[in-house]
């Protein structure tokens, strides 16, 4: 197969850059594959591409920044996208003209907008296939409109986490659109994983209020004043940074909360640490607790929709613990950091549990319901499967399960009163 990814910009930095260029990478082990990148602008991509991935970009800011047709709003690219500001009539003309011609058998777009231009844009012969690498819950309802409209010239949909494609399934009406999770994966590691005898609690991540660092930190406080030789680590960069410098100044942790900066890839600093944390109100998916399991490291998480009770199994590999709830995330790293023996245990069934994770299993997953998806196009019949309607049970013990679970009891009652009227 011809694969090409529709991306908007490639030499930024963020998840969904990692994750396409990560599964790009796997394909090309057997497949022609080629990354469009809507925007460029700088030189050269921020991680490093396999040479057998082309990628090329459609508009390059820093010749095309102050182009007439740019100054334009775009017409295509859905108003209420969280990018719209950045797309415009030029961009409409590249990103139609690019699909117009393209001689790839499928076309993965990798967020809302440019689904949208995929499920209206594409030729017939070319498979379609949506990412969501957010969720629909945190869609506004304008864009949720705007796609419930477009998505249905999509072959399949595929969201990071079970949860987000139940959601999918239940609230947007898509008939003959397959809708399947398909997670990230990360990378196999090449270092030897942690043993967990380091002193060192790690948190990686772009420094945004979502990621709740500031909860982190007043959490790890307990930590650092019952075990004055731990640290806690934050790797990243974001508009969060000095507010975060401030707030470990005034809590006397200087000694004990380091802000380390941005840095990738992030194996050898996870390796040097005992435990991983994550203290979101809200994570689509959490490759970076992924990235900590996989190196051998226990993650002790906020249970946020919809990643982390999807990775973690609470108690056996990490522990998850209410949104917003600083006492439950001190006190949950203060029990492995406590317990030796616990925490190596958690540690080696982190590493164990989080293969399902890793590139071969995520890229057969990939490379199956992409070949179907051709195969129906191909046929002129849709790419849903036969069991389409019997739904994997959600493997969260999350909101979103919770979700799930009572809009599901919900809807069977209300079956019942009705006959029962």
């Amino acid at each position: 197969m011809k694969i090409s990814f529709l991306l908007h910009n490639a030499y930024g930095i963020g998840g969904t850059i990692t994750t396409t260029f990560n599964l790009a990478q796997a394909l090309a082990e057997r497949h022609e594959v080629e990354i469009v990148s809507v925007l460029r602008h700088r030189a050269r991509p921020d991680f490093t591409l396999d040479p057998r991935v082309s990628l090329r970009p459609l508009v390059d800011l820093r010749q095309e920044k102050e182009q007439p047709l740019h100054r334009r709003p775009a017409r295509v690219f859905p108003r209420a996208e969280y990018r719209y500001e950045q797309y415009s009539e030029l961009t409409d003309q590249r990103i139609g003209e690019c699909l117009a011609t393209t001689d790839a058998d499928v076309v993965i777009g990798t967020r809302p907008g440019l689904n949208v231009h995929l499920a209206l844009q594409a030729p017939p012969h070319v498979a379609r296939v949506g990412q969501e690498h957010l969720t629909l819950d945190n869609h506004p309802p304008r864009l949720r409109s705007a796609l419930r409209r477009a998505y249905r010239g999509l072959d399949v949909l595929t969201t990071v986490t079970e949860a987000d494609a139940a959601s999918y399934r239940r609230k947007m009406a898509l008939p003959g659109v397959r809708v399947e999770a398909l997670p990230n994966s990360v990378p196999d590691p090449v270092l030897p994983t942690a043993d967990g005898t380091s002193k060192v609690v790690v948190a990686a991540g772009r420094l945004v209020p979502v990621k709740r660092y500031d909860l982190l930190v007043e959490a790890f406080a307990a930590v650092a004043a019952e075990h004055p030789d731990w640290q806690l680590r934050i790797y990243g960069k974001g508009e969060e940074r000095d507010r975060l410098r401030t707030l470990v100044a005034d809590l006397g942790l200087g000694n004990n909360v380091f802000l380390m900066g941005a840095t990738a890839p992030m194996e050898a600093e996870w390796v040097k640490g005992s435990i991983g944390a994550a203290a979101s109100d809200f994570e689509p998916f959490g490759m970076t607790i992924v990235e900590a399991m996989r190196c051998g490291l226990p993650v002790v998480s906020t249970d946020c929709p919809y990643g982390p009770g999807e990775i973690i199994k609470d108690g056996v590999d990490g522990l998850l613990v209410p949104v917003g709830d600083r006492d439950a995330l001190g006190a949950a790293l203060l029990d492995l950091v406590r317990d030796d023996d616990r925490r190596r245990r958690m540690g080696r069934a982190a590493e164990e549990n989080a293969r399902r994770f890793a590139p071969v299993p995520v890229l057969e997953q990939a490379e199956r319901l992409l070949a179907e998806a051709v195969a129906a196009r191909s046929a002129g019949r849709p790419a849903v499967r036969r069991d389409a309607g019997v739904h994997r049970a959600l493997v969260s013990r999350g909101f979103a399960a919770r979700d799930v679970a009572l809009t599901a009891r919900s809807s069977a009652l209300n079956t019942v009163r009705k006959g029962q009227r």
